[in-house]
């Protein structure tokens, strides 16, 4: 508070409006354009609880394919036993929300750090509409967004969120990173490799069928959201003679070449992680906002080059972009921006205008030119400027508060 003015108010106030539109959409009290993304949840989530519930992963579901630990958030609604399956879900989801705002403004009052991280995050959750709620990545993105904010000072409490995460939904082990070297990487990679091995036994033990996701996951095509499904949704127009299915949970390409192109994603894949690991062996200078940073890039370099980019893949990107802001010499604001713009555009091709995606029409391919090609500009312009700031430009030695000295001196 300075000047006896509350800066604060101002993006509250605006987190909590937006907070009741998502809500108003997600219960169907005001419609949202497109189809009704909420089925996920009162129809396929609630489906999977009853199983879970029962001492059973999903065995004969093919459309499971999430780490074991992600049967914690499909039976978290239990939690509500006073609301419906629905209902208790979007109440924790905006639950989680809440935990991530509060947090990211905590955190801005700290030194070195300010409030537009906090903005990314109310701007860019509506801006995905009420599939932001209609879908348990949120609830991951708030443990990975905790993970790196109480990671620069204790990387064992970073390591075991990121087991967590990963036991979720994979994807954030990627925060791992841009963790220091030395003994701030010990710690965080070795509790996380201990927490995940005894939370994924404890799973195996308890619940048959943990480990069956990995097999639901190898005959998958080229999702028509993906960068890959650009040359089909192109194809198509002289042609080709492929077919677009629902197929193990997603709107799919199947047909000629398709295995090439999805062989040509993983290709792409393995450099963005060859790239990753290059970076990190040229790396001279870890700064305070260097673990963010890092994470945002490796999380955008491997959703572009993915297979399958579902809408509520952008919440990931929006929650790391959101902690990078955070602090002000973080290098990633027009990465973030690029997100926030490729997450409103995201919206208008689903669910808004999904059938004519899935149909190949001028303006459904129009809408993927335009979100695919502003997540490659994303993912480029953060790998770009996360070597800068850490190989070409680092920054001196005496300015690099790292996670091993916090760790030693705390």
């Amino acid at each position: 508070m300075r000047g006896g003015r509350s800066p604060s108010l101002v993006p509250s106030s605006l987190w909590l409006l937006t907070r009741v539109v998502l809500l108003l959409w997600v219960f169907h009290v005001v419609p949202f354009p497109g189809p009704d993304v909420t089925a996920d949840v009162s129809v396929i989530y609630r489906r999977w609880s009853e199983t879970l519930r029962s001492g059973f992963f999903p065995l004969d579901d093919v459309t499971w394919q999430y780490p074991p630990a992600a049967a914690l958030a499909i039976l978290s609604p239990a939690l509500l036993p006073f609301l419906d399956y629905a209902a208790g879900f979007f109440v924790l989801v905006l639950l989680c929300d809440a935990v991530v705002f509060v947090l990211l403004r905590y955190a801005a009052g700290r030194p070195g750090n300010c409030a537009r991280g906090a903005w990314v995050w109310v701007v860019g959750v509506p801006l995905l509409g009420p599939t932001a709620y209609a879908r348990y990545d949120l609830m991951v993105t708030a443990v990975a967004v905790v993970a790196l904010l109480v990671g620069v000072r204790r990387p064992g409490a970073l390591g075991a969120l990121v087991a967590l995460g990963a036991l979720l939904k994979v994807w954030p082990v990627l925060l791992l990173v841009g963790v220091d070297r030395g003994r701030a990487a010990l710690v965080a990679w070795g509790t996380a490799t201990g927490t995940a091995i005894g939370l994924t036994l404890g799973f195996l033990v308890a619940m048959p069928g943990a480990l069956v996701f990995l097999v639901f996951q190898r005959d998958r095509g080229t999702e028509v959201e993906s960068l890959g499904a650009l040359v089909f949704h192109v194809a198509r127009q002289f042609g080709w003679d492929g077919r677009v299915l629902l197929n193990y949970g997603s709107i799919e390409f199947l047909g000629p070449h398709v295995p090439l192109v999805s062989s040509l994603a993983l290709a792409l894949a393995l450099v963005a992680l060859g790239w990753l690991v290059f970076w990190r062996w040229r790396a001279r200078g870890f700064g305070p906002a260097t673990l963010g940073d890092a994470a945002f890039t490796a999380v955008l370099l491997f959703t572009t080059t993915s297979r399958v980019i579902s809408p509520q893949y952008l919440i990931w990107s929006v929650g790391l972009a959101a902690v990078c802001l955070v602090r002000r010499d973080s290098r990633m604001v027009l990465p973030a921006a690029l997100v926030l713009l490729a997450t409103a555009v995201t919206t208008l091709e689903f669910p808004i205008y999904f059938a004519e995606v899935v149909a190949s029409d001028p303006l459904g391919v129009g809408l993927l030119l335009v979100r695919n090609g502003l997540l490659v500009g994303a993912a480029l312009t953060a790998a770009v400027r996360l070597w800068r700031g850490t190989v070409t430009d680092p920054p001196p030695a005496s300015e690099e508060p790292t996670a091993a000295r916090a760790l030693l001196t705390s």
